[in-house]
Parts: structure tokens; C-alpha cells; sequence
């Protein structure tokens, strides 16, 4: 998944939001004598408002925490960790080329409208995103569909990637068989994937009296997708409203949900874009639950009674630049330039929680994969200097894009981190233009395109394999970073060809010494992102994938 203010600013934020917090919705604890929780309401703060109710059109880890309690994919993820395991599906298994997949499904599923779950319905999803065209064949909208099943029946979009989806068929109402042209190393994963969960086939009928309208950072989204009550999946809470006015989105209890049911009957995310924010609502009791802890709050909370769990590191943090929108960045002498600017080792003793690294290529060191061996590119701004200066780019000018109203657990506090390159850039000579955008869509939908010459995004991984965070950027031409470099596509896509697994964390080590050789952009840092709880909260399993499932919360 991908990829915020001064500190002053921050705080001024801050106080506003817990004002209104305190005349908003309530908790309901306590109705039953807090004996447990059926009838309470938990309210969990995040940093950014959701950018759509449908996960297909979503690639952002705040749209995700959302749908994730209402929509299921064939796959999942063990409580807590990143292990596979069955979702929607029971098991599954490959042909040997690893083309023809086979899916036996869970018996007895419903969905939130009361459709019943079968292979039809998974047929139905596949071949509805297979089929997408117009505005949904944009990478801002179908980037996840694009970046495990490739392009579409028919590409409109030049710049699309060649189809790999082939398939589905109902064998039987519990087996489902999806086949691909060629083996992936995007899969099963993929398969786990909020952006591939299965949608009621009711509700896609209706998807499809809508459409998606726009282009690369002008994009309208459908309008079932911003209001509840068309969306329908399987999961343990359904989605019943979303009040944008009040950055809230309101998850009721599925009662007929086929696993074990939610333990809190009411489940409220809500929007606090400022790490202080989030904080004073939690010590006000006004929420139960919060992510992205700023580090300078964790030991305040202890100390307060409060938990504050750390996930395991599974994210990149990292400088992007678009070679399209600033011809300068073709210059290898340029990009080098650029990196050699920045003090990365500031930013994350500095702006990171214990344990934060600098990073020295697109991937932590926690996957397979991860090399040695690749070029880096140490703080040293008079060697910047020397680098523009041979390059004819003495006086650089770039446009900076950062996001607003969000952290993220790579980016803990975007404003200030922006501040500390900008003001690194700057010694090396470059003059920078700030441009803030707000998160979702504006930022997401401008960084996908292109539009930004600089940006700071990051990832945190959606599966255990090296090449969903290398093969996210690098196995072809992405309009975020403008480039075409057959050496570096090359070496990615190898790499994911490879069957032997041994081989493949082999050749993605190559890839990641092309990769930092080329230097597309710069990797800065990974960090173990923090998460709150009330004092009276038995909290989920926190998961390195970001992919907390809140059905298990309850109250003491």
C-alpha cells in the first residue's frame, strides 16, 4: 500500500479537531455494563479520509482499513503476521507453471445483501475488472488490477500493461479456477489482495449504471463508491454510512457473517489528520483506538496507561522523481546529485520511531531479496554541488510535492520531513517549490500521473515477496517515474519469472543493484510504525502489513 504539517500548525489543528470531537459521536460503552461489548460502538482514529468505499479503485492504506472489515478476498493473512492463508477460500493449489489456479471455496457465505456467496460470484469480480473501460483503465483507479493481472479485454490506455488475467470459471458453486498467461511472482499473493476482494454480484450490477470520469490527476469517482449503501462484501461488519462533513465512516456488525463474529457492535473510523489530534482524543477518551503514534508520544502514553504495540518493519519510504516533468532528472548526474543532498540518517534519528533504518534500496531488509551489495549514495552536499555543476544543472529549480492531512506509517510527520530535504536540497544549491497537496485523491491521483517532478511516497508491503515492493515501480514503465530503462525492466522481470525459489531471491538481489545503479529515485528509510489503545481495549492482532482486523476488538 502507498504512501502531513509543522509542528505549529499541528498543534493549532489539533485543538480544533478535539473540540469537535467532543460534540460528535459518542461511545456507547457502558449500555450492558461493559460485559462484552455487543451493544458498544469502538471509534478508531486514522490520518486520512478513505478515497473510495470500493477497494478496487483504491490503492491507499487508509481506504483499505476501512473496506478490509466489509469486504474478503480468496486469501488473507494470518493474525499478525504475513503468513498466507485461506480467506473466502479454503485452500487453493497451482498447476506446476504456476498458470492455472484452483480455488475451493467456503460453503454457507453470504453477503451483506444476502446474496449468496459461490464460484459465480468470484467469476463474476474477475471478469468485471477484467472488463473495466474508459476512466477505470487509468492507473490512478486500477492500479492494483494492473499491477497483478496486467491490462484489460480490450487496453484503451496506450501506457497499460499487456493483459496476464485469462479466466475464471465456476467448475462447481465451490470451485473457482482462475487462469493467467504467464506465472507471476505477484501470485498467490495477489490473491490476498482489499483491491481484488469479492464484491456481491447484485452490487456490481449496480456499479455498472455508474462510471468513473476523468484523467491521470483529475479523477471523479463513481458515486457508489463515495456514499454507503450500494457496496456489499462478505466481511464481519457491513459499511452503513460515511459522513464526509464529519471525516467519518460508520461499520455496523454482520450478524450473518460466516466466521467468528464481531465482538463490538458499532465500529467508527474517523479522520484526525494530526498526530496531537489523535493523541489528546485518545487521553480524552473521545476515541478507543489510533495509528501513525507520533515517536515522541509512545513513552507519554506508557507512562499514561495506555498500549502502544509496534508493528514489525514492512514499509520503504522513499523520494520520488518524474523524468517527464523535469527533463533535468534524465541526467544520471542529476538523480545522483539529489541523493547525495539529503542526510537520510537526519531524517530518521530525527523524524522516525526506535528501530527506524535509513534504507539503501526499494525494500526493507526484513525480505528476501534485499542485497549488500548495491551502490550507495552517502550525505555529501559539496559532492551534489560537483555532480550539478557537470551536469550543466548549477542552478536546478525543482517543483516539490508533499502530501496534507495525512501521516503514514512510513511518513510519520510529512511537512516536517519535506522541511529537512528541502532545506538539504537547498545547500546543495537547488531551488525548490513546495506544492502541498491533500492526500487523497489530489496527491495519490498527481503522484500516479506523473505530475510531480519531486514527491515523497513510500509502501508497505501487501505480501511477503520481493517483488511486490520492486515489481510495484520497476517492471515497466510507470508514469510516476517517466523512465525507460530497459536494464532495469529487465532485471525485475527476470527475477519474477524465476520459479526456483532460491534462484529468485538471487536474481532480485541483481535487480536491486540495477535498480540502485540507475538510481530512478531515492529509497530513504523503513520504520515499525506504532499503534494506540485505550486502556479498556483488548486490541487486535497488530499486523506488519498494516491489515489489522478489528472484528477482535473488545472491551475488558
Amino acid at each position: 500500500m502507498r504512501i502531513s504539517k509543522s509542528r505549529t500548525v499541528r498543534a493549532v489543528t489539533a485543538a480544533l479537531a478535539v473540540g469537535m470531537i467532543a460534540t460528535g459521536c459518542a461511545s456507547e460503552r457502558g449500555k450492558d455494563g461493559d460485559k462484552g461489548g455487543d451493544k458498544d460502538t469502538f471509534v478508531f482514529a486514522g490520518a486520512g479520509d478513505p478515497s473510495s468505499l470500493d477497494p478496487a479503485l483504491a490503492s491507499d492504506g487508509e481506504t483499505f482499513r476501512v473496506t478490509r472489515q466489509a469486504f474478503e478476498a480468496l486469501l488473507e493473512h494470518e493474525p499478525g503476521g504475513s503468513k498466507l492463508v485461506g480467506g473466502l477460500a479454503e485452500s487453493w493449489s497451482s498447476n506446476d507453471a504456476g498458470t492455472v489456479w484452483t480455488f475451493k471455496l467456503r460453503e454457507n457465505v453470504k453477503f451483506h445483501d444476502g446474496e449468496a456467496f459461490d464460484a459465480a460470484a468470484v467469476c463474476a469480480n474477475y471478469d468485471h475488472w477484467f472488463n473495466w473501460k474508459g476512466t477505470y483503465q487509468s492507473s490512478a483507479v486500477s492500479y492494483y488490477w494492473q499491477s497483478i493481472m496486467g491490462g484489460f479485454a480490450q487496453n484503451e490506455d496506450k501506457d497499460a500493461p499487456k493483459a496476464n488475467y485469462k479466466s475464471c470459471t465456476a467448475k462447481d458453486p465451490a470451485t473457482a479456477v482462475i487462469e493467467v498467461h504467464a506465472p507471476s511472482a505477484n501470485l498467490p499473493g495477489g490473491f490476498s489482495l482489499q483491491a481484488l476482494a469479492i464484491h456481491s454480484p447484485k452490487a456490481l450490477k449496480a456499479y455498472a449504471t455508474q462510471a468513473a470520469t476523468g484523467k491521470d490527476d483529475a479523477i471523479t469517482y463513481p458515486k457508489y463508491s463515495q456514499e454507503a449503501g450500494t457496496v456489499a462484501g462478505t466481511g464481519p461488519y457491513r459499511i452503513t454510512k460515511w459522513n464526509k462533513g464529519n471525516k467519518e465512516v460508520t461499520l455496523q456488525r454482520f450478524d450473518d457473517y460466516w466466521g467468528d463474529k464481531a465482538k463490538v457492535k458499532n465500529l467508527v473510523f474517523r479522520t484526525i489528520s494530526t498526530e496531537e489530534g489523535r493523541r489528546q482524543a485518545l487521553q480524552a477518551g473521545d476515541i478507543q483506538g489510533y495509528d501513525l503514534v507520533s515517536p515522541a508520544d509512545v513513552k507519554t502514553l506508557e507512562k499514561g496507561g495506555f498500549q502502544v504495540p509496534t508493528r514489525d518493519v514492512f514499509n520503504i519510504f522513499y523520494l520520488g522523481m518524474s523524468q517527464e516533468k523535469l527533463p533535468a532528472l534524465k541526467k544520471p548526474e542529476v538523480r545522483q546529485a539529489l541523493a547525495h543532498a539529503i542526510d537520510r540518517d537526519n531524517i530518521v534519528k530525527t523524524q522516525l520511531p526506535e528501530g527506524g533504518k535509513t534504507a539503501t534500496q526499494f525494500m526493507p531488509d526484513t525480505v528476501a531479496g534485499f542485497s549488500d551489495k548495491v551502490k550507495t549514495y552517502p550525505f555529501d552536499t559539496a559532492k551534489a554541488k560537483q555532480l550539478l555543476a557537470a551536469a550543466g544543472e548549477s542552478k536546478l529549480k525543482v517543483e516539490f510535492c508533499y502530501p496534507t492531512e495525512v501521516t503514514r506509517p512510513y511518513m510519520p510527520a510529512p511537512q516536517d520531513i519535506f522541511e529537512l530535504m528541502k532545506a538539504d536540497l537547498e545547500k546543495a544549491g537547488v531551488t525548490v517549490t513546495p506544492k502541498p497537496l491533500k492526500w487523497a485523491p489530489d496527491y495519490l491521483d498527481a503522484t500516479e500521473a506523473g505530475a510531480c517532478a519531486l514527491h515523497m511516497l513510500g509502501w508497505t508491503g501487501d505480501f511477503n515477496d520481493g517483488y511486490n515492493f520492486i515489481g510495484t515501480w520497476f517492471a515497466g514503465y510507470d508514469k510516476q517515474w517517466g523512465f525507460k530503462e530497459p536494464k532495469v525492466f529487465d532485471a525485475v522481470t527476470a527475477a519474477s519469472k524465476e520459479t526456483d525459489p532460491a534462484k529468485r531471491v538471487e536474481a532480485y538481489k541483481k535487480a536491486n543493484e540495477t535498480i540502485m545503479e540507475y538510481l530512478p529515485g531515492l529509497p530513504i528509510s523503513s520504520s515499525p510504525p506504532a499503534i494506540a489503545f485505550a486502556k479498556d481495549v483488548n486490541p487486535p492482532k497488530v499486523s506488519p502489513l498494516t491489515q489489522e482486523n478489528f472484528a477482535e476488538v473488545s472491551y475488558k
